[in-house]
């Protein structure tokens, strides 16, 4: 496709939004309904609508369908009314005519709820966090929030998640239950299940997910959209509440390849000369301009993208090998944290390994070939990164993000503990027992650049990780991964799953955040059932270009996606 420019020209001489004429509802009905970034845009360009009359489409379907599948936790409509009438003024009064506009203006999006927005509850999916008179109200944006707005993107809301983003289902203490657009009974997976949710059923364009062990790609596997895990340090995380700020990562959820590059630009600050922008509240995005590939990353989407790529399977995937989330700290025994990994491991379902196989008839019809070996990422991978041990180091960042983005009221887990009368959860703040979360002697909690037992737990295992993934590339000539981005299809949430109710889908991608490299997910076709299979691919460190090329050649080749058929009255009862 021909290559956008970071900024995008539209010349604007629109009348003042309150004048505006009221289009036919059928008309915009099929104009808005599955509309991408550059249609959008053409939108606009023509006069044909005004930002405020594409916000109030999507606010209005978010209040049609919002009560039945309980996506958005907080519905900013005065903010996003005002910002959008903003924007149909100053174009009206030639501010900005002839001028550069940003590459989001008049997309609404919608802003996970672990995501600072200035004036906001940050609720982060915990009824702790909304407590009446000590909320969690957020002193200004987060950085990718600050980025969003600044390339033009009206915010319709915060959409739910489970407490602190810690599952892989979507029921949080602060809202309640998410259900899947394309079954309301069913999971849409976590943590960024309301964003999933809210996009694939268009009440926004595109939202940010946030993905600690899996929580923006398997979701998306779920709901038929595109999620991008970039590589660690392209984009800032600053503002997000933490659940494990050396996992945490942030990216785009959007209907289409196109449009999640284009969030992708904004959120990692692409500016003229093509390099991300390093923001000094998150030291790992210092490095980025020059590691990264050059932005604008709609320039490597092209339908041939895939032509003469070679992409290899996982072994442990398709096996079933699990590896525990935040790793085993250097501690424990080997013999003990080999049985907690035995424990966790997690087979793939047989329809999922059927739909993975089928997925790959496009990889290859795009000019891609696929190898299946063994030798590829065996059981031995999965071991090594199970030592990358994070869970001694998560109180280090829930005391970051509160110095920075906590409420007047309390900026620290001391500070939240005498305000509230009690303790923030072990979760975020670690453990102070004899053991951790995975019933193994625990280290305690210290702080990563003084802690001596740093290298053993962290440093070293995660660099023996990254270097098997890159070793692996490298013997076989391989370009990357691909896999599927869940173990098994999302689950019926009204019946009992194994003796309970569901806390899946589950996946076996927690090792991507352990390394940090990039990985995708795109539709991969359907169930049987009508539910969507979600393809993954990850890449070298810093190739987020040609891993979105990938996605997009994929995407253009297979053309999987089709849009939900909602309800408008609820199967469930809400559950927290």
């Amino acid at each position: 496709m021909p290559k956008l420019s970071v900024l995008l020209l539209i010349v604007v001489s629109v009348v003042p939004s309150v004048c505006a004429q009221s289009p036919a509802a059928s008309d915009i009905d099929k104009d808005l309904f599955e509309v991408t970034i550059p249609r959008l845009e053409s939108f606009y360009s023509s006069h044909k609508y005004t930002v405020t009359q594409v916000v109030q489409w999507h606010l209005a379907r978010t209040h049609k369908y919002n009560g039945i599948y309980r996506a958005v936790e907080t519905v900013m409509e005065k903010e996003a009314l005002a910002a959008a009438d903003q924007e149909d003024r100053e174009a009206a009064a030639g501010v900005y005519a002839n001028a550069l506009h940003g590459p989001l203006w008049g997309v609404p999006i919608v802003i996970k709820a672990n995501t600072s927005i200035e004036g906001q509850i940050t609720t982060d999916g915990w009824a702790g966090y909304i407590i009446p008179g000590h909320e969690l109200i957020a002193p200004r944006d987060a950085t990718v929030v600050a980025r969003l707005r600044a390339a033009g993107a009206i915010l319709i809301g915060h959409t739910n998640m489970p407490d602190f983003a810690a599952s892989d289902t979507n029921r949080s203490s602060s809202f309640g239950r998410t259900g899947n657009a394309y079954d309301v009974r069913f999971s849409p997976g976590g943590s960024s299940g309301g964003t999933v949710t809210a996009v694939t059923s268009n009440m926004a364009v595109l939202g940010n997910g946030t993905d600690t062990g899996n929580s923006i790609r398997m979701p998306s596997a779920t709901s038929a959209v595109v999620g991008v895990f970039p590589t660690r340090g392209l984009v800032s995380i600053a503002g997000i509440a933490p659940l494990d700020w050396l996992l945490d990562n942030t990216g785009p959820i959007a209907r289409n390849v196109t449009d999640a590059a284009m969030a992708l630009d904004a959120m990692a600050g692409i500016n003229l000369d093509g390099h991300p922008t390093p923001d000094p509240l998150d030291a790992r995005t210092a490095d980025a301009a020059a590691k990264a590939q050059p932005g604008p990353y709609t320039q490597y989407l092209k339908p041939d993208a895939l032509k003469g790529k070679r992409f290899g399977v996982p072994a442990f995937i398709l096996k079933g090998t699990d590896i525990p989330f935040q790793g085993i700290a250097a501690v424990v025994p080997a013999d003990a944290a080999e049985a907690q990994e035995r424990k966790t491991d997690l087979p793939l379902r047989p329809e999922t390994r059927a739909a993975f196989l089928k997925a790959l008839d496009g990889m290859r019809a795009a000019g891609a070939e696929i190898v299946f070996d063994d030798s590829i990422l065996p059981d031995s991978f999965p071991r090594t990164a199970s030592r990358v041990g994070s869970l001694p180091y998560v109180r280090e960042g829930t005391e970051g993000f509160l110095k920075e983005f906590g409420p007047a009221q309390y900026h620290s887990p001391e500070e939240y503990q005498k305000v509230i009368g009690k303790p923030l959860p072990s979760t975020i703040i670690g453990d102070s027992t004899a053991t951790d979360r995975h019933g193994l002697t625990a280290q305690g909690q210290a702080h990563i650049e003084s802690d001596p037992a740093a290298q053993a737990n962290y440093f070293v295992p995660r660099k023996k990780t990254l270097d098997i993934y890159l070793e692996t590339l490298d013997r076989n000539h391989l370009d990357g991964y691909v896999y599927p981005a869940t173990q098994m299809p999302p689950p019926d949430e009204t019946m009992p799953q194994n003796g309970g109710i569901s806390e899946g889908p589950h996946s076996e991608t927690s090792w991507v955040n352990m390394i940090g490299v990039p990985a995708i997910v795109v539709s991969g076709g359907f169930y049987p059932s009508g539910l969507p299979f979600g393809l993954e691919i990850s890449a070298r460190p810093w190739h987020d270009g040609d891993l979105l090329g990938w996605a997009y050649a994929y995407e253009q080749a297979t053309h999987h996606r089709h849009p939900p058929a909602l309800v408008e009255s609820g199967l469930l009862p809400d559950a927290r």
